[in-house]
């Protein structure tokens, strides 16, 4: 007996028939914040933090946009530089301008430089015999052409442009003079025998009628067209649609 109650209380267990199960070791919590902060499936945005859900709402699209005010660049952009001021006009200042305006006074009513090439505003009274006077007084004796533009704007709505070139100064002039509608510009055929051929071509194609012409008729289109095709009130697929029937006999596809 004595032996018994100096044993192991181990093996006194033992000796009573069973084992008492070792010390469970109480569990390790996770990390608090890990575990109640969670987002709920299928609802992106929506957070809980421990019992009390927060939304998180996303901005409404283009509200980056609404905040911006008016006119002002994106964010990021760099703002547009300034538009370049054109080329201007320069008072075209020479002695044949002062010869000129001398002799027909208001006739000259502009002489001015626009991109390195010199013309003169002319009142039609007078344009022919600005011409012959720069013709033979200033050697421009090459008629390089003789054109016309159309505004229909203005009273006098056509500008007939003779461009002139001296051979001996190798200089080059616009002379330029306007005329209404139904009125005639004198014709340089006198001055420059080719001229008969340019100013057939403006009348042909903007109706401009040319004093002293010796035969003023179409020479690109038949003499029987209508309308005047490089006028802007023309349009630009327009055609004489009884002339192409009767002389064609189709109808004008445009």
């Amino acid at each position: 007996m004595a032996d018994e109650t100096k044993r192991n209380p181990s093996e006194q267990q033992k000796a009573q028939g069973g084992e008492k199960p070792p010390a469970q070791k109480p569990p390790i919590s996770p990390d608090p914040t890990a575990a109640e902060q969670k987002i709920a499936p299928g609802k992106a945005g929506d957070v809980t933090q421990g019992k009390a859900p927060v939304t998180v709402q996303p901005s409404p699209p283009g509200a980056a946009e609404t905040a911006r005010p008016a006119g002002a660049p994106p964010a990021g952009a760099h703002a547009a530089p300034p538009k370049p001021a054109g080329p201007a006009t320069t008072p075209w200042e020479h002695e044949r301008v002062a010869r000129l305006k001398h002799q027909y006074g208001s006739g000259i009513k502009e002489a001015g430089t626009y991109l390195k090439q010199n013309f003169l505003v002319v009142n039609k009274e007078v344009v022919f015999d600005v011409l012959r006077a720069l013709r033979d007084d200033d050697k421009f004796d090459y008629l390089v052409d003789e054109t016309a533009v159309h505004y229909p704007d203005r009273d006098e709505a056509f500008e007939v442009v003779w461009i002139l070139y001296s051979f001996a100064s190798n200089e080059r002039v616009r002379v330029k003079t306007s005329v209404k509608d139904g009125e005639k510009a004198p014709s340089a055929v006198p001055l420059w025998p080719a001229a008969n051929w340019l100013e057939r071509e403006v009348y042909d194609m903007f109706g401009v009628q040319f004093e002293g012409h010796p035969d003023l008729r179409r020479i690109l289109l038949p003499d029987e067209w209508k309308g005047f095709p490089l006028r802007k009130d023309y349009g630009i697929i327009q055609q004489d649609k009884e002339w192409v029937q009767i002389n064609l006999g189709i109808e004008s596809g445009q």
